[in-house]
């Protein structure tokens, strides 16, 4: 069964990757630039389905994969005390937030991600806090298992709140940037020194991550996560980068791409030997 759902990973990765490349096209090619579809009435009402319905399918196929790796990687159990407590931690900060402006600072998203839950945050967001926070997690507690460091599993909390939080870095400065006048994914109520964002995004970014991956991790009530092959969440985990780069770097932000290299893929790349480890072990 472990195979099975392994393999089953690994095609919902690709999935997710080509959406995340659709995506793109969308943002940087399609939506500017409409009037390549004006001509074929077939392409324009799909041009119009796909702008309004689509906008969270790759964070669907994304959790769609960690799950499916974390079933043969972790274990049906403790992949669904984890994804409970990051998508129920992450709603709650974000209603709060859309509501309140804590702890991310005052925002409100707009209607590209689908289906709002009470009318505010896109069903989507909190499986996108899923996926990447549990492929953070992964890859950090690959790492502090790797090294041997001491207290394994404060080390892969921290770890991996941090490779969260990196990734932010990047991704944030896009998704609501000025420069990006076709499409916003949220708008800020108030602005800041990073990128025109509150420090206090930032802040809770990193608050919320630690929140949900410690409670995700602890409540397996387990000494040691068990040692396991990361090469999907690091797959997904990069590809997500990635776009974040891609979309900052068209909005001529490319210090946060820069930043996204040092920060996050040199970090999650120190994972990469464990692999190697794990393929011999196995072999």
């Amino acid at each position: 069964m472990k195979r099975v759902w392994n393999a089953s990973a690994w095609a919902f990765v690709v999935l997710h990757i080509l959406a995340l490349t659709l995506g793109l096209f969308g943002l940087l090619v399609a939506i500017p630039h409409p009037q390549i579809f004006a001509g074929d009435p077939a392409a324009m009402a799909f041009y119009a389905k796909a702008i309004n319905t689509t906008g969270g399918t790759g964070m669907i196929l994304g959790a769609i994969a960690m799950v499916l790796f974390g079933f043969a990687s972790y274990g049906p159990r403790r992949t669904i005390v984890f994804f409970l407590a990051a998508t129920l931690i992450s709603a709650t900060a974000e209603l709060t937030g859309t509501k309140t402006g804590w702890p991310f600072g005052g925002y409100e998203y707009t209607t590209f991600l689908g289906y709002k839950l009470l009318g505010r945050v896109p069903f989507a967001i909190p499986l996108s806090w899923f996926y990447m926070g549990f492929a953070s997690f992964a890859l950090a507690d690959a790492i502090a298992a790797y090294r041997g460091w001491s207290h394994r599993t404060l080390w892969s909390i921290l770890l991996g709140t941090w490779l969260l939080t990196a990734w932010d870095l990047v991704l944030d400065p896009s998704m609501a940037a000025p420069q990006m006048q076709y499409i916003h994914f949220w708008v800020w109520h108030e602005t800041g020194p990073y990128f025109g964002m509150p420090l206090r995004n930032l802040v809770g970014w990193f608050a919320t991550g630690l929140v949900f991956i410690a409670v995700g991790r602890l409540a397996w009530r387990e000494r040691a996560a068990p040692f396991v092959t990361v090469t999907i969440p690091l797959a997904v985990y990069a590809a997500n980068v990635v776009w974040s780069m891609v979309l900052s770097v068209s909005a001529g932000m490319w210090p946060t791409a820069i930043a996204a290299i040092a920060l996050s893929l040199l970090p999650a790349a120190l994972a990469l030997p464990s692999v190697r480890v794990r393929k011999l072990a196995s072999a």
